[in-house]
């Protein structure tokens, strides 16, 4: 993650990025679609970087308690509310920014661009999608609000054909060696192919494997990884060479890719059932 600059940078929501609403009882989740419920993911996203995992603000953070930066201009804001607490940004309770090719030209660069070379993802053909900033409020971190951010994102995978998908993931705190099995563990069973492996920047290159892969215990480390690294990993996702530790964050990152196959194929299985039931005999 960035330095963030005045909340002057925000912008309009990309148009016609949408695939309407999916429900899950009184959850949904969308694409943002006014300025203020961009404003409401900005003001979730301070909270929780900031105020709960320790993030070290600049000033322009602190004074408007909002975690901004200018890729949030050009982005999509995929957004979980909860309609028991009302509409619109009032709603908010988790939110994933997504960066399609299109919307880094505009920045120059993808997000991830500093702190990793993506230079084999830039060289490949097709559509990609760069997923980055993911929060949910503490009382919503369920089960069921993590299914319903996945199927909104196999829905913009599907309606954008967006063929490959990579971020950089966080997992908590800035000591490697605190999160030696972690690593270890991802690089010697995740490690992405070289055609599509991305590399820490050399100046910020944290090498993974850290421990002998033979003494890790596979079961105590994928309970220790955050959920939406896990939910990559059941999608057939990798990991680039190296982690960058973060200190702004308070993180350590990892770059994740994940080929959108299996998301694509999930999602188009979904929306040919919901098509044929809504059909009439």
């Amino acid at each position: 993650m960035s330095v963030s600059p005045p909340a002057a940078t925000r912008a309009a929501p990309q148009a016609m990025a949408g695939f309407g609403e999916l429900r899950a009882g009184h959850l949904g989740v969308r694409i943002a679609e006014t300025l203020a419920e961009i404003d409401a993911a900005q003001a979730l996203r301070y909270r929780i970087f900031y105020e709960e995992m320790g993030a070290h603000p600049d000033v322009a953070t602190l004074t408007t308690q909002r975690d901004t930066d200018a890729f949030d201009a050009v982005a999509d804001h995929l957004l979980v509310v909860d309609h028991d607490l009302g509409e619109g940004a009032d709603a908010v309770v988790g939110t994933y920014r997504l960066i399609r090719r299109a919307a880094a030209d505009r920045i120059g660069h993808f997000y991830s661009a500093d702190e990793y070379d993506i230079g084999v993802l830039l060289a490949r053909g097709g559509e990609l999608l760069e997923l980055g900033r993911s929060c949910v409020a503490a009382p919503y971190r369920t089960r069921g609000t993590l299914q319903l951010l996945w199927r909104g994102i196999a829905a913009y995978v599907f309606r954008h054909r967006i063929d490959l998908m990579f971020g950089c993931a966080s997992l908590p705190g800035t000591d490697p060696d605190a999160l030696a099995p972690q690593l270890t563990y991802l690089y010697h069973h995740h490690l992405a192919p070289p055609g599509i492996r991305p590399r820490a920047l050399p100046h910020r290159h944290i090498p993974m494997s850290r421990l002998d892969p033979a003494a890790v215990d596979r079961r105590l480390v994928l309970n220790d990884l955050p959920p939406l690294v896990k939910g990559y990993l059941r999608l057939g996702g990798f990991v680039g060479d190296g982690a960058v530790l973060d200190q702004q964050f308070n993180t350590t990152d990892v770059c994740i890719v994940v080929k959108t196959d299996l998301v694509t194929a999930k999602y188009s299985r979904h929306y040919e059932r919901r098509r044929s039931s809504a059909d009439p005999e």
